[in-house]
């Protein structure tokens, strides 16, 4: 459902439109999600972006929340940490008659640190040290001698023979 004619950019540059594709951003929607909730195509959305920095701006922050909470919430499970579980019961309250909510019971729990977050943070943020494939450079030259370099065409042929009749049998 649109929230403004189809087309019209100029409500998405006012505080309020702004603010709603920040929210959206932030609520982790892409750019085509959002596209489909101003009413608009994808590539309409883009030009936008391109054209009116207020626009690209607002989307770029809201997202910028998003990432961090990514971030700071795969941290957390790369690393592991505690919480405290907490379990509550409906119980009649002695003195008045009424029931109520009570905590039963706190238990103090651990999440081990998760290998896999590890792993990704380290290659990602460390490619240089974690990275699965490594770029090597090799300086110099290869001296590679052909064994074969000084044998003529007819010895070429013979040695081919040979090692097809070994190989046939």
């Amino acid at each position: 459902m649109s929230l403004t004619a189809k087309g019209k950019y100029e409500y998405w540059l006012t505080p309020e439109g702004l603010l709603l594709l920040e929210g959206w951003a932030r609520d982790g929607l892409i750019d085509e999600q959002i596209a489909e909730n101003m009413g608009i195509v994808p590539s309409t959305l883009y030009r936008w972006k391109n054209e009116h920095e207020e626009i690209s701006e607002a989307l770029k922050k809201g997202k910028e929340v998003v990432d961090r909470q990514v971030e700071n919430a795969l941290l957390k499970r790369a690393l592991g940490y505690s919480y405290e579980e907490v379990t509550k019961e409906i119980c009649e309250n002695p003195e008045t008659g009424n029931l109520e909510m009570k905590i039963t019971k706190k238990v103090k729990k651990e999440v081990v640190p998760d290998t896999t977050a590890q792993i990704f943070w380290l290659k990602n943020r460390r490619p240089d040290k974690w990275r699965d494939k490594r770029d090597v450079e090799h300086s110099g030259g290869l001296n590679v001698q052909n064994q074969y370099e000084s044998m003529t065409e007819e010895e070429l042929m013979e040695l081919a023979k040979k090692y097809e009749k070994i190989n046939s049998s």
